[in-house]
């Protein structure tokens, strides 16, 4: 189903604004990482001296802390995902994927205690600062595979792209500062050379085996309520079902083509792969009972979105078991479905929504046939 309808009723822009910072996050961190490493070798232009590149260093690494902050508050502030300000600061206590969640609150704590102890550097002593310093850096990994472990983008080529460049980048910037270290750290340079080539082939084992498989919400902790059932705001603005005239069984209405009215409210809430879309409504008329139809999908160009599953519930008063089944057409804010029973009974629904933008109010019309036709 996609347009404007769906488009006013998508995720927030605390949702996007969290992915967005997140992905700028990593690529700033990632350059802070790359000039501290590099810093020190003497290889600047002219025009580059040592403590152009330390300011340079010094302000990059600032702004990606800057970002994260506003990648944490509109975490906070989406309403998809039950995460708290003391998740981004305590880690591992996130009821939503708490080992990923504890992760970004760890890289998080390290990067504010690096910012903590310059301001103090001087009355620290420099060996104290300059091991926390170096310490800090821990944090850069741990922001990747919190990134992979919590990202909603994380199939996303895009974001795929982003992160193995950042990786590479990291991964050269170390290469080059071992080939050029002092003779004195001889004894570390082959464990280092094996760590940074170890390393990056564990995060794509990693990465290949566990965010990029099919399940992986599920598996790194999201809650069951947020990977299906119904918003309990949809079930609450749901309204009851009038009950079933006397003269006639709903059971074999069902047998029969009818039509009927339907009304009820539509939610959209970010998945993780995308969004999902609620439609809880009441079935009135020539049937009474309820319809529920659920789309998986990607949010598309112009507010839409780009359907990638669905699953469509119907019961009716009077009918021994409920009807399911899924979407097999669809153009804009009609479309076909086929339930069955657990009889076996088929029928094909022909769906015509309103849904109001504002509001997220919808009214339409089904109309019912039972495969092969009905007499």
């Amino acid at each position: 189903m996609t347009g404007l309808a769906l488009g006013a009723a998508g995720p927030s822009a605390y949702w996007y604004l969290a992915r967005g910072t997140g992905a700028v996050s990593l690529v700033l961190l990632t350059v802070s990482v790359v000039l501290g490493v590099l810093g020190s070798l003497r290889f600047a232009a002219p025009r580059w001296p040592r403590f152009a590149i330390d300011a340079l260093h010094r302000d990059v690494s600032l702004l990606a802390i800057a970002f994260l902050v506003i990648h944490i508050i509109t975490s906070v502030l989406d309403s998809f995902a039950p995460i708290r300000l003391t998740d981004a600061v305590i880690p591992f206590v996130s009821s939503y994927r708490p080992l990923w969640m504890g992760l970004g609150a760890l890289s998080f704590d390290l990067l504010i205690a690096l910012v903590i102890t310059s301001l103090v550097r001087r009355r620290l002593g420099y060996r104290a600062w300059r091991a926390i310093h170096w310490l800090a850096y821990a944090s850069w990994p741990i922001a990747v595979l919190h990134g992979l472990g919590t990202g909603s983008d994380t199939k996303v080529w895009w974001m795929l792209v982003v992160t193995v460049a950042c990786v590479l980048a990291v991964v050269v910037a170390v290469w080059v500062r071992i080939s050029r270290a002092d003779p004195n750290y001889d004894r570390v340079r082959a464990p280092a050379l094996v760590l940074s080539v170890a390393a990056p082939i564990g995060l794509a084992i990693f990465a290949l085996a566990g965010p990029l498989q099919r399940g992986w919400a599920r598996r790194a902790g999201t809650p069951v309520s947020l990977l299906s059932g119904t918003p309990a705001a949809s079930r609450a603005a749901l309204p009851a079902a009038p009950p079933p005239p006397v003269r006639h069984s709903a059971s074999r209405r069902l047998n029969h083509p009818f039509a009927a009215q339907l009304s009820g409210v539509l939610t959209q809430t970010a998945g993780p792969a995308g969004a999902v879309v609620d439609i809880a409504m009441r079935v009135s008329g020539g049937v009474t009972g309820h319809l529920r139809v659920r789309l998986a999908g990607e949010p598309a160009g112009g507010g839409g979105l780009s359907m990638t599953g669905s699953q469509v519930d119907l019961t009716a008063v009077g009918t021994p078991s409920a009807f399911q089944g899924q979407i097999v057409s669809l153009q804009g804010q009609q479309f076909v479905a086929r339930v069955s029973d657990r009889s076996g009974s088929v029928l094909d629904l022909n769906v015509n929504l309103n849904i109001d933008e504002q509001t997220g109010n919808v009214t339409g019309t089904v109309a019912g046939r039972p495969l092969g036709g009905g007499r």
